[in-house]
């Protein structure tokens, strides 16, 4: 998960908001969601295996085809260019891809935020400072990218003390024992791949920016307005498969036990995972994070992170680019360019008992 890319930014910047907007913004009855592996996401997976997707959307008379992408910039490029309604990415990504390319997208479940998921690891161990003059091996612009500055401002460095190395997510595992490489930044599963080689120590993880790296399921702005039902399916069936993953029971186990062989590990690696993951059980639990006045803090720091790097969108002047409306209503940047959202509604549908 959690990647971007120059070439695919530009690719959203050259698609026109416009047609996009257009082509979405109608009453319909078939919907695409799309996903990629991610310990936070995997839910989404179950949700389509299990039949609750289909029993949450012929409640509303709709379908919603869940489809799991294996490559994570693939599916927003997807997403952007409006082939899906929506799509699981990060906050990061959705401000800088699609939002940043003119798409209006809602922030419809903020499930989790990574609390340990994301690390930064040194070949030889040492502590986080004798990182200096190394070269790091990630995923460039990305989330990684962001987490590595925000680790390195923890002991007075900067990204002109190391070398960015550009690596896919899908060579990470692959590329680890090479030589050359002596730090790498990334997530999990990789994140724990790598470090149950024992060739190497973990030294900063994201449980250090808690709240920073989130976990969402977006959605077009316009597609929603116009066809709730698809918040409210998508909504039901997401905190229904939360309440069975927390229930401890035997169905509960299956449904772990389901996900976990999905991301390629055992029922322990996968609650491992979760322990690195702040994942909002409870719909009021949600509201408490998206209400609060840190999530705000949060946007202005990954908004000036992405104006900073050159990809928060094409001719941006400065990190208020793109506005951010938040849940009470009020509004980081651009007030006539919003197109990040966060939208309280339908989890507070859950929170209530009215899906």
């Amino acid at each position: 998960m959690k990647s971007i890319a120059k070439a695919s930014l530009l690719a959203a910047a050259l698609l026109s908001p416009l047609s996009l907007s257009a082509s979405q913004a109608e009453e319909k009855k078939d919907f695409k969601v799309c996903w990629t592996i991610y310990a936070g996401w995997m839910p989404w997976g179950y949700i389509s295996e299990s039949g609750i997707m289909k029993k949450w959307a012929d409640k509303y008379d709709i379908t919603v085809e869940v489809t799991q992408f294996n490559d994570y910039i693939e599916s927003i490029n997807q997403y952007t260019a409006g082939e899906y309604d929506a799509c699981a990415m990060t906050n990061m990504d959705a401000l800088s891809i699609p939002s940043g390319g003119g798409v209006d997208t809602t922030v419809l479940i903020a499930g989790d935020y990574s609390n340990g998921n994301d690390g930064l690891i040194l070949k030889e161990g040492g502590d986080l400072a004798s990182i200096k003059g190394q070269n790091v091996n990630l995923v460039e612009l990305s989330v990684s990218h962001y987490f590595l500055a925000r680790a390195l401002e923890s002991v007075g460095l900067s990204e002109k003390d190391i070398t960015v190395v550009n690596t896919s997510d899908a060579d990470m595992l692959a590329v680890y024992d090479n030589a050359d490489i002596t730090a790498v930044a990334t997530w999990n599963p990789m994140l724990s791949e790598i470090l149950s080689t024992k060739k190497g120590e973990m030294v900063y993880d994201s449980s250090k920016i808690p709240g920073e790296i989130i976990d969402a399921m977006m959605v077009n702005t316009e597609t929603l307005a116009d066809n709730p039902a698809l918040g409210k399916a998508l909504a039901g069936a997401w905190f229904e498969v939360l309440a069975l993953m927390a229930s401890d029971t035997p169905e509960g186990t299956a449904a772990l036990e389901s996900m976990a062989a999905a991301s390629g590990t055992d029922l322990e690696g996968y609650k491992a995972q979760l322990a690195a993951t702040a994942l909002f059980y409870q719909p009021d639990d949600l509201l408490a994070f998206t209400s609060d006045d840190k999530l705000k803090e949060t946007m202005k720091f990954v908004a000036t992170f992405l104006f900073d790097h050159g990809i928060l969108g094409e001719g941006a002047q400065s990190a208020e680019f793109v506005g951010i409306e938040f849940a009470d209503g009020s509004v980081f940047g651009d007030s006539s360019n919003v197109k990040l959202r966060f939208d309280n509604s339908f989890v507070e549908m859950a929170a209530k008992g009215a899906l």
